[in-house]
């Protein structure tokens, strides 16, 4: 076991509880020089599992009531022996409390160091570590059910799918050219083509999982945009649910974005009210409208708010410009006022959604087709997904060494020559699984987890 480390687990911040977790060498033997049950025993003494009430003390001046958890290895969440102290979360308490464990042999936890721990002890693989965090910091219902699904080992499970076919072409190849003398079927280069092709699908049908991935994980950026006036703030107040973005009857009220995340059935949308898109020479609406064009290259989905009770306008028309490639949904908003002829092509759209702030329904029927246009209601959340770009960039170099190994083959290169190829694509897998890696690489994973997980 490593020297024992100790950090705060829960938020540092004045609170009902507080929980200190220590793991490693002598963690239990330090926790008991600082905590002193009320019965008449150690914590030495408790057995794994098991927790027990006291205090924590300064020698013997009591600073806290606490519980004690003891965990002994390799049955706990690093492997090792871990014990976890729950006391008040007052700020004295917790600073007090730190600094009695770090006088008495532990040593300040590293960022993420619990977990890297328990990848280096083999109690989860590099994937499941990484989705620990996705499940901390999930804010959708969907999201939280895939970072569960990789926690549990789902992506790893299908990686090392992927990988033991590969492995099974190499070996074969491998043990034909290692031992020509063997009695040893031969290599049958069509075989070898159509089993690398299904292996590319696979690897192709993974790495298309990271955009939905992503937009699980992150959230539709989802911008509204249109001329000023035409309700844009109305319709992300509606959605909102609250009054995010202000609403009058002067042209021009939002001159900045206005964010606000909310979630649909379960997924998570993060919605940007922009200034309305107009000449203007007022500076601080220019600044708006230059921000509102630059939001949109970022975005998942436009909701294209048009006052259907007015002539379409040019510089309507022309916003459209900045809307090319996106999955554009167009609101027809105000239909209460009555609907007028427009010379804008429906066609353009994805699809065309009448709205009014009289009538709650057709807000809802936006949402229905909001979700529906970016298909993540068909997607199943506990299937397989990336969910960041150093697992996107494991598959992609993967899938690149395979198509290289396609190439040859089809090239007429030598066995040797496809080989190569084949086995840098098994490191790549085995990079993303953590089973290949460096320990800059693993170093910089858990750099990115908060201090007490």
């Amino acid at each position: 076991m490593e020297e024992c480390i100790a950090a705060v687990a829960t938020p540092i911040a004045p609170a009902g509880i507080c929980v200190i977790r220590l793991s490693g060498e002598n963690a239990i033997e330090i926790a008991a020089k600082v905590f002193v049950p009320v019965k008449n025993q150690s914590l030495l003494e408790l057995e794994g599992y098991r927790a027990a009430y006291g205090h924590i003390v300064d020698g013997d001046e009591p600073i806290d009531d606490a519980v004690a958890l003891v965990f002994r290895a390799p049955n706990s969440y690093t492997g090792e022996d871990v014990v976890e102290v729950s006391c008040h979360g007052g700020m004295a308490i917790i600073d007090r409390a730190l600094e009695l464990f770090y006088n008495n042999g532990a040593r300040p936890a590293q960022s993420g160091e619990f977990t890297k721990r328990a990848f280096l002890n083999d109690k989860m693989t590099l994937t499941q570590a990484e989705a620990v965090m996705d499940v901390i910091n999930a804010q959708s219902f969907s999201s939280l059910k895939a970072a569960n699904a990789a926690k549990k080992g789902v992506l790893y499970k299908k990686i090392n799918q992927i990988c033991d076919d590969i492995t099974k072409i190499d070996g074969h190849i491998q043990a034909w050219l290692d031992y020509p003398d063997e009695d040893l079927d031969l290599v049958d280069s069509d075989d070898v083509k159509k089993n690398l092709y299904q292996v590319r699908d696979d690897l192709e049908n993974l790495l298309n999982s990271y955009k939905l991935g992503n937009l699980i994980k992150n959230g539709v950026k989802t911008v509204i945009v249109g001329r000023p006036n035409v309700g844009k703030s109305t319709i992300m107040n509606f959605l909102s649910g609250e009054e995010k973005s202000i609403v009058t009857n002067i042209s021009g009220t939002t001159r900045d974005i206005v964010e606000n995340v909310i979630q649909i059935d379960g997924l998570m949308f993060v919605l940007f009210d922009t200034a309305g898109i107009r000449l203007s020479d007022d500076v601080v609406e220019k600044i708006g409208v230059e921000r509102a064009k630059d939001k949109i290259k970022e975005a998942d989905l436009i909701l294209f708010v048009v006052d259907g009770s007015e002539k379409i306008q040019q510089n309507e028309l022309e916003v459209l410009e900045y809307c090319e490639n996106i999955p554009k949904i167009c609101v027809l908003n105000k239909m209460d006022l009555g609907f007028v002829e427009n010379s804008i092509d429906f066609e353009q759209f994805d699809c065309v959604v009448e709205t009014s702030s009289k009538n709650p329904q057709t807000m809802e029927n936006l949402k229905h087709k909001m979700i529906s246009l970016t298909q993540l209601n068909s997607l199943d959340c506990e299937a397989p997904l990336l969910f960041n770009e150093r697992q996107k960039l494991a598959v992609k170099k993967a899938l690149d060494e395979l198509k290289n190994a396609l190439v040859a083959m089809e090239s007429g290169f030598t066995w040797d020559a496809v080989v190569i190829s084949i086995d840098a694509a098994i490191d790549n897998l085995l990079e993303l699984t953590g089973e290949n890696l460096s320990e800059h690489i693993v170093n910089e994973v858990f750099s990115k987890f908060c201090v007490g997980k």
